[in-house]
This record gives C-alpha cells, sequence and structure tokens, in this order.
C-alpha cells in the first residue's frame, strides 16, 4: 500500500498536526506501507524558515525511514489577510507541481486541512495519480474563521465553504479529530464515509522520563515549593489566554503561586503588553522550544492550564496539548466546555474544570489544587491511566490500518 501524505506542517516543526502526522505515519511504515510525505519547508510557528532549508525550492529527505518531500512556500510575519493567504496558496502551487512531476502512483492520498486551500491540490493530485483521497480535519473551516471573526466577508465565506463541501464530496473517506467534527460532517454528508482519527500518545517515548523534575525549576530561578501553573502551546486568538494573566492577577499576593506561558502566536505581543501593565511579577513568558526542553519545563510544573474562548463552537473541541500533559502526569484545569470536559474530566477525572474565560473561577480552582497537593497528585495519575487506556497510539494506528484495509 502506498501513501502519501500531504501537509503544510510537519516535523522538526512542533504542534498537534506535526506530532499526529508523524505518528502516524511511523506506524503505517511498520505495518507495512510505502510512505511519502509532501511537505513545504519549516517554518511554524514563528513563520521563518528554518536554518538549513532557506533559499531552496526543493528538499529531499529521510527521516526515520520516512520520505519526506519539502517545497518552498511563502513564510511571513505579517498578520494581515493577504500575507497569510500567499503562505496558504504558495504551498498549494508549489505541492502541485512537486507531487505531479517528482512523485509516483499512490493508493491514498491523506491531506492535513487546515490550511483548507490545501484539498484544491489534493484533488488534483488525486486524480493525476489515480489515488483515494483521505481529508482529514483537525479544525471546521470556514466555521470557525467565521466564528472567531477571523474572516467577515461574505462573498470569501460562501466561497470557503463551497470548497470545503466539494472537498468532502470528492474524498472517499473523511477523518475527524474530535466527535463533535465527525458528527458535523456526518449530518451534512451522510452517505461519506466519516471516522474518527483521534490524537494519541505515543507511550514508549514517556518511559524513561520523570514525571517530577526540579532541576528546571532550579535553573530558572523557581523555589522546589512554588506551585506552578503551565500553559504550553500556541498563542492565538481561539486560546483566549487573556484569562490566565487575569487569574495571576487575582493570585499574585500569593507569592508561591507562579503562571508559565510558552509559546510563539499572533497574540503574544499584547500579552506581554497586559502582563506589564497589570505589574504581574508571578508569571512568566518563555519562547518556543524543541519538544526535548518543553518536556523538561512539563516535568518540573505542577499543573496544566488549558483554555479556550467560550463560544460554541469550542463544545466539540479537544486542545492536544491535553495529551502530552496527562502523559507525564500532570493534572488540567480545563476551560473548554463540551466533549473535553465530558472525557477528560468527567470520565477520566483528570483535573479540574472552569467556567471558560472566567478569571475568578480559573484562580479557585488553581488555589484548591495549590492546597491539595495530594489531590493534584491524584488526578495527574488519573490522567495518565485515562490517557493511556484510550488515547494510545498504537490502537489508534491498528483501527486505522484496519479501516484502509477493510
Amino acid at each position: 500500500m502506498k501513501i502519501l501524505i500531504l501537509t503544510q506542517y510537519f516535523p522538526p516543526e512542533v504542534g498537534a498536526a506535526q506530532n499526529r502526522l508523524w505518528n502516524l505515519a511511523c506506524r503505517l511504515k511498520q505495518k507495512g506501507a510505502e510512505v511519502t510525505v509532501l511537505t513545504g519547508m519549516p517554518n511554524y510557528p514563528k513563520m521563518r524558515i528554518f536554518d538549513g532549508y532557506r533559499k531552496k525550492c526543493y528538499v529531499k529527505e529521510n527521516l526515520h525511514d520516512i520520505r519526506v518531500n519539502r517545497c518552498w512556500l511563502y513564510a511571513g510575519t505579517s498578520k494581515s489577510i493577504f500575507p497569510r493567504l500567499l503562505n496558504y496558496f504558495s504551498f498549494v502551487i508549489t505541492s502541485f507541481f512537486t507531487g505531479w512531476f517528482r512523485l509516483g502512483r499512490f493508493d491514498y492520498i491523506l491531506c492535513e486541512s487546515p490550511p483548507l486551500f490545501l484539498g484544491i491540490s489534493a484533488v488534483l493530485l488525486k486524480k493525476l495519480k489515480r489515488a483515494k483521497l483521505i481529508f482529514n480535519v483537525s479544525d471546521l473551516w470556514p466555521e470557525s474563521a467565521e466564528k472567531l471573526g477571523l474572516v467577515s466577508s461574505r462573498f470569501l465565506l460562501n466561497l470557503t465553504t463551497r470548497l470545503e463541501e466539494c472537498l468532502y464530496r470528492s474524498s472517499f473517506i473523511i477523518t475527524g479529530q474530535t466527535k463533535g467534527i465527525v458528527q458535523n460532517i456526518s449530518q451534512r454528508f451522510p452517505g461519506k464515509t466519516v471516522y474518527w482519527l483521534k490524537n494519541g500518545i505515543d507511550l514508549a517515548s514517556y518511559e524513561n522520563l520523570p514525571s517530577k523534575d526540579v532541576s528546571w525549576r532550579r535553573e530558572s530561578g523557581f523555589a522546589e515549593d512554588d506551585f506552578v501553573l503551565l500553559y504550553a502551546g500556541i498563542l492565538g486568538h481561539a486560546q483566549g489566554l487573556e484569562v490566565v494573566l487575569k487569574a495571576a492577577d487575582l493570585l499574585k499576593n500569593n507569592k508561591r503561586i507562579r503562571f508559565i506561558i510558552v509559546g510563539a502566536g499572533p497574540e503574544r505581543d499584547k500579552l506581554v503588553k497586559m502582563k506589564d501593565a497589570l505589574s504581574l511579577d508571578n508569571t512568566f513568558f518563555f519562547d518556543s522550544m524543541p519538544r526535548p526542553e518543553l518536556l523538561k519545563i512539563i516535568a518540573g510544573v505542577d499543573v496544566a492550564v488549558i483554555p479556550l474562548r467560550k463560544i460554541d463552537l469550542f463544545k466539540g473541541a479537544i486542545p492536544s496539548k491535553i495529551f502530552e500533559n496527562l502523559a507525564m502526569r500532570k493534572p488540567i484545569l480545563l476551560g473548554v466546555e463540551g466533549e473535553a470536559k465530558e472525557m477528560f474530566i468527567e470520565e477520566g477525572n483528570a483535573g479540574l474544570a472552569f467556567v471558560p474565560e472566567d478569571e475568578h473561577d480559573l484562580a479557585a480552582k488553581a488555589e484548591l489544587l495549590f492546597g491539595d497537593r495530594q489531590l493534584t497528585n491524584n488526578l495527574g495519575e488519573n490522567g495518565y491511566r485515562y490517557v493511556s487506556r484510550m488515547f494510545n497510539w498504537d490502537s489508534i494506528a491498528d483501527d486505522f490500518w484496519m479501516l484502509l484495509n477493510a
């Protein structure tokens, strides 16, 4: 079986899509599939091409026996709509011509969305390569863009909606990262095969990692008895990270509670200014970093904070950062309603929920865990057992492989 994974994002970049596709590719390879990746020059999240890839139009490399083909795309730091569209469409064009002229035929093309526009390249390559299209939806576009206020033009929304529908109809299988995404697409396209391809964890990669490590605290100037809460991920509009800073403001008289924010994104400058305006000496920002360094930070904190804005769209969201923190036995303070709360709080008992965008509730839950370290440890252990049982990448890949061979 020959499988092409078409994605704008892939390691050495870090992120949910990168991690998911890497784990899936490696396991499909182990099962005997011939896996090829077609992706862009790594640049995410800082939107600058990584060293070693700059000024190159095409790079072919081998990552643990996975053949990776990288082609040029436009990467710029501007937040305006035109440069962002140029980033997306430059890869649509270069990926199509790279796939057409440099790659052979495939049985399946698995296309990662968003960006939704990459589906244009996928459909064209599907026809040229006589392949079946698997369209993987990790976020519903353009619905997300509209509800988040990122796109207001009715013309653009109608145009992208028609593109979305065309891509779904052209797909052999549609996969979704959450039950909510799967249900949404199934209701709109009842004749299509829609499959829950969930995120997960690679248990083997955590076996020799300590769940508690104070070395990072010492190196960073934190006391061993500080109660440290971590947010690590994209600093974007959807996350609503103002709630973390407002909660830190409410708790700044408690000198033992500390908040750590790790990552990059379009809201970072705004959040740093907000921290300065509130004079928060209990909140610390760190740049994005390679995964081994991030795991060291996770091992050194007490709790992970995972917020999203309070809109109905996110009731079906499952932030991928949940998995890594629970795999490290860190309980979560989850500011997400709906599917994620039902699974990880109510069923998995892996942490506490707070009302999205409610800093008073977040501060109260943080104080509760600060005052009860045994509860904190118990929730972390619960979370590890839950993701080990329900979100193990080996089992996820086994089920997906059976679907492809059905």
